[in-house]
């Protein structure tokens, strides 16, 4: 695994251990000798995890679209900055260039990301792992949710089983190199359709 993408909020969240989770994950990154993968701001969680990977040596990739350029929200420090057209393009920009994406917490725009690059997974279009980094339970209530929609038959257990939860960085890291795919990543059978 060379290349982690952080998925994360562009503010900073009610708690502080929101905001030390993401220096601990830039850390963990750059401590293994991995390059960060993320929105390329420099502001809230996004701007901790970067300078914390930046600060701990690692290399930090940075992709945004020019319209948040614009809003003079990008990180200037960043080891390369790719700025893209559509937030579509810098969602697959940061697919193509990571081997694993991890969500810190955040909001709307962290559970799109981490979602999309789930479902590419399940649909077979990638092999790598994704994962919730549930600092204080911020995601409990949202993993009882998937638990739930497993059990009541939306989602497979081989699929719902793909994403990983950590309560430590060091912890969701380990997991991803140990991640084994699902062997066949089938989510209809023929006699269902």
């Amino acid at each position: 695994m060379k290349s982690i993408c952080v998925f994360c909020g562009s503010s900073y969240g009610a708690l502080e251990d929101y905001n030390d989770a993401a220096k601990a994950t830039g850390k963990a990154i750059a401590d293994r000798g991995m390059r960060l993968v993320y929105g390329g701001a420099r502001v809230g969680l996004m701007g901790s995890v970067a300078d914390a990977a930046l600060e701990a040596g690692g290399e930090v990739i940075g992709v945004l679209p020019h319209s948040l350029k614009e809003k003079e929200i990008e990180h200037q420090g960043l080891t390369e900055l790719h700025l893209v057209k559509s937030m579509h393009e810098r969602k697959a920009m940061m697919a193509d260039l990571s081997d694993g994406f991890i969500a810190l917490p955040g909001g709307v725009g962290t559970l799109e990301e981490i979602f999309e690059v789930w479902t590419w997974g399940q649909l077979g279009y990638h092999q790598k792992p994704c994962g919730f980094l549930n600092i204080n339970g911020y995601y409990d209530h949202l993993i009882a949710f998937l638990d739930h929609q497993t059990q009541e038959g939306f989602t497979k257990k081989e699929m719902r089983n793909m994403a990983q939860i950590a309560g430590a960085p060091e912890d969701l890291i380990a997991l991803f190199e140990r991640y084994s795919p699902p062997s066949t990543p089938k989510w209809i059978k023929k006699d269902e359709t």
